[in-house]
């Protein structure tokens, strides 16, 4: 195991000496110089890094307390955090000889991201995204066939995240001599959480040099939404050893957690298990079978959790808490209304527990908030959701 207990490889043979071919591979050049250049060239040429750390001075004055600052992921080449990791591995997968991406989404930004990266890396791409995602976020379904990809719906059970990769991961053990399997988040078989993490760190590394710059020294919390993970772990790593800092991830209580099936709040009534490949936490119905999940966005509507984010909940070292649908929308349009920004819905689920904290801190203390996406792809669905029809 990688982290504690959680992790491992828990996937059938054939797929596991596909696992086993990547973690070959990035052992070998994760930390090769001309890779680590190559990554470096593309994040800050074509991804639009470093991203703006945001000083967001009308929402501070508003709410009183703490300061506030944004981590501007959604002004990165595509509108989200998903680009910095599909970079890192594409570029893997080239050097591995591969031909074609294939991957899952949920809210459609990996797909994107992905679809980005194949055009750019001139390599075959599919994307696997359940039926009802398909539908809550037909704008990015239309980006990713724009840039080339085909679009796979899955209509197994629920149509959601979970669906989509298993649909993938079934698709590539069929093709596994020139195809590279790119997750979306730190998830799946070892090395996947690893190597996404590692990807990704860029977002809290640039944090922590920045707010040196501009405060000089260390915020008080960092915040980010929680799904799969990858956006959070992505802010958190480069604090875990700085006890100073609480670390705090915000999950989805969707419409409540009463019920089974009407939240994805795995972090706050999960229990240990094994999806995709690894060792974390899952939700689980009365007969112990994975639970089926439910939130507003897309992106956080899965049923597990990074592992590393269970062993950092395991050790105390992060703080996990749960926003549900409506408190996620007046975060989105609070955010809209009094800076300007429109974040993606999952985004507003770390805004959302921003605007309770700020005002019980002191006005020397510093919140940043990740904010892992941008808004575009849900202001049809909010609308929706407040009783509104837009034309198309």
């Amino acid at each position: 195991m990688e982290f504690g207990k959680f992790g491992g490889q828990f996937v059938p043979g054939p797929i596991l000496k596909a696992v086993k071919e990547v973690e070959e591979a990035y052992n070998k050049y994760k930390h090769d110089e001309t890779f680590l250049k190559d990554f470096e060239f593309y994040l800050n040429t074509y991804a639009n890094r470093p991203s703006m750390l945001y000083f967001a001075k009308n929402m501070t004055n508003d709410l009183g307390g703490a300061k506030i600052y944004l981590k501007r992921e959604d002004l990165n080449h595509t509108g989200a955090h998903k680009i910095n990791n599909v970079i890192g591995q594409a570029l893997l997968a080239k050097r591995m000889g591969k031909k074609k991406l294939i991957a899952e989404t949920g809210a459609g930004q990996h797909g994107v991201a992905t679809a980005t990266a194949a055009a750019l890396f001139n390599m075959e791409c599919e994307v696997h995204m359940g039926a009802v995602d398909v539908a809550k976020q037909s704008l990015n379904v239309y980006k990713m066939e724009l840039l080339g990809c085909k679009v796979v719906s899955v209509e197994e059970g629920l149509k959601t995240l979970k669906e989509a990769v298993d649909s993938a991961l079934t698709k590539w053990s069929t093709e596994l001599e020139d195809t590279y399997y790119l997750i979306g988040s730190v998830v799946g078989p070892h090395p996947y959480p690893t190597m996404v993490r590692d990807f990704q760190k860029i977002i809290g590394k640039e944090i922590r040099a920045q707010i040196l710059e501009i405060e000089n020294r260390l915020p008080d919390t960092v915040i980010a939404c929680a799904g799969g993970g990858s956006n959070a772990i992505g802010a958190f790593y480069q604090f875990i050893k700085d006890s100073s800092v609480k670390l705090i991830g915000a999950e989805a209580a969707g419409k409540g957690l009463d019920q089974i099936g009407d939240h994805a709040a795995t972090m706050t009534l999960g229990q240990e298990g094994v999806i995709h490949g690894m060792k974390t936490l899952v939700l689980k119905d009365k007969n112990g079978e994975i639970a089926p999940v439910y939130s507003l966005s897309a992106g956080l509507d899965y049923p597990g959790i990074g592992p590393e984010h269970a062993y950092l909940k395991e050790i105390d070292r992060v703080e996990y808490v749960a926003i549900t649908d409506e408190e996620a929308v007046q975060a989105f349009e609070y955010l809209s209304k009094v800076e300007g920004i429109i974040p993606a819905i999952e985004s507003a689920h770390a805004v959302a527990h921003a605007i309770k904290l700020a005002p019980k801190m002191s006005t020397d203390q510093i919140i940043v908030v990740n904010l892992s996406g941008r808004g575009d792809k849900d202001v049809k669905q909010i609308a929706k959701y407040r009783g509104l029809k837009l034309i198309d």
